[in-house]
């Protein structure tokens, strides 16, 4: 209980933000942005007067408080950093435009904004907000009209090309890139979706300690393509060892466990992770070499595509466009739309139209002939066991 106790303590948290007594000069936003994280922001900051960065990772949220958080970190002169695999986007743009150092490892993205109120002059003074604060910031104009071209229920992120082309990564002598990796691999990363406990880095090789070539294996998870070859076998050991002995060529693999499958392939040999997704069914590893570390646990938004679609339901309300998904013409496809969409926390699909509704609510579900609905919901994943290859 002591232990437990002491490691509570060592985190300070205040809505999405939070802080380590280990790292103080590190603080990290995981969440939406909502109506009280301005606040929030600045009791983090009270608890953390060392701090230097803010790591990001959030699909956005109030647009008013992400200017108001953006304008702390340019007056204290704080550095931002979207950790590999992260995502920053929406108001959390704003955020990441404000470091006084600034670099995007992981998703920029930026529209529109939204709103459910037809107040136009409402509107209008929020956009002369933002193009104030982020003049400011000597945000590229280029930025600020891809921003304001991309439609709210889209979203456009910056590819590696226009982050070098406008500039958008901004180093400072004191906060490399090096610096800013090394000080989020243990913290932030830990709370920041698959990729963190997912990703091929390599530790740099002074500091990669000798380890031998292992497998982790994941219940209920999925890697969804990256597919080098499919094949049928009697267990999930045999597809274990089936990628072990593939050394350098498969890096991970995922088992149907459902007993119903009687003929076709059940184990899928895969060149890289995939795509990260939770599947009651699945049992999946991956393959570490010497020089990583063990993945770290993480959290992602799940739909499952066995335990948590629901056949004649409607979510009525809460749509997120004025028009359904358009690449969306299945419910498996649907569910997937939502799963991609970081606004998105439910859908329905409308079998009879082939029409796919994400969600922004999830409404009270009511019984509807030929609709099928699902709702996302946080899934933590861990190794069940890690296997020693050698």
């Amino acid at each position: 209980m002591s232990s437990f106790c002491s490691a509570v303590a060592a985190e300070k948290t205040f809505g999405p933000f939070s802080v380590d007594d280990s790292q103080p000069d590190l603080i990290v936003l995981n969440g939406e942005i909502d109506v009280g994280s301005a606040l929030n922001f600045r009791r983090i900051l009270e608890a953390a007067p060392q701090a230097k960065a803010v790591a990001l990772n959030s699909p956005g949220g109030s647009v008013q408080m992400g200017l108001l958080i953006a304008d702390d970190i340019h007056q204290r002169g704080l550095a931002t950093y979207i950790p590999k695999q992260s995502g920053c986007y929406s108001a959390c743009a704003y955020v990441f435009l404000a470091g006084t150092a600034r670099l995007a490892d992981g998703e920029l993205g930026v529209h529109q904004i939204s709103s459910q109120s037809a107040d136009l002059v409402g509107a209008q003074l929020t956009i002369s907000d933002i193009i104030d604060v982020l003049g400011r910031f000597d945000t590229p104009a280029e930025v600020m009209s891809v921003m304001f071209k991309t439609p709210p229920n889209e979203m456009h992120v910056f590819s590696a090309a226009e982050i070098e082309r406008y500039h958008l990564d901004r180093t400072a002598e004191a906060l490399s890139r090096e610096t800013l990796a090394r000080s989020t691999a243990d913290l932030a990363m830990t709370r920041q979706g698959p990729a963190s406990a997912l990703s091929e880095a390599s530790l740099p090789p002074n500091e990669a300690p000798k380890r031998p070539d292992r497998i982790a294996i994941y219940t209920g998870l999925d890697l969804f393509g990256d597919d080098i070859d499919a094949r049928r076998v009697a267990e999930a050991g045999d597809c274990a060892q089936q990628c072990a002995i593939m050394r350098g060529q498969c890096k991970a693999f995922t088992f149907n466990v459902n007993p119903n499958i009687k003929r076709g392939p059940n184990c899928f040999l895969k060149s890289g992770y995939g795509r990260v997704d939770g599947n009651a069914v699945a049992l999946s590893g991956m393959v570490l070499g010497g020089a990583q570390a063990d993945p770290l646990p993480f959290t992602i938004g799940t739909i499952d595509p066995h335990e948590a679609l629901f056949d004649d339901i409607d979510l009525p309300g809460g749509d997120l466009a004025t028009g359904p998904e358009r690449q969306a013409t299945t419910p498996l496809q649907c569910r997937l739309a939502c799963i991609d969409n970081k606004r998105c926390l439910a859908f329905t699909y409308v079998r009879a139209r082939k029409e796919c509704w994400l969600k922004g609510t999830t409404g009270t579900p009511r019984a509807q002939k030929g609709m099928v609905s699902g709702i996302k919901t946080p899934q933590s994943y861990t190794p069940a066991k890690i296997i020693d290859l050698d």
